[in-house]
């Protein structure tokens, strides 16, 4: 009896911890794969800015009006809709 419970709990936590997460991981690897020039982005530091230029592994982003870094894919995520 308590094994099942121990299995439940297991199952439980799988559902309501890692699938949620992976479901969020998914999002924004689709959002790394179909990224183009235009799309405003937030990197994994804090920083908005939008895509001047994609290549495979990198990024090309307009930070401010003129100044343009290249950041790696993998630090790039979609930029949440503006805040009031």
């Amino acid at each position: 009896m308590s094994m099942i419970l121990m299995i439940a709990l297991l199952v439980l936590m799988w559902v309501l911890m890692m699938r949620p997460q992976r479901k969020k991981e998914k999002e924004e690897r689709l959002f790394r794969e179909q990224m183009q020039k235009g799309d405003r982005v937030l990197f994994s530091g804090g920083i908005y800015g939008k895509v001047h230029s994609v290549d495979t592994y990198t990024v090309e982003v307009e930070v401010s009006n003129g100044v343009i870094v290249t950041v790696e894919k993998s630090m790039i995520q979609p930029a949440p809709e503006a805040r009031n």
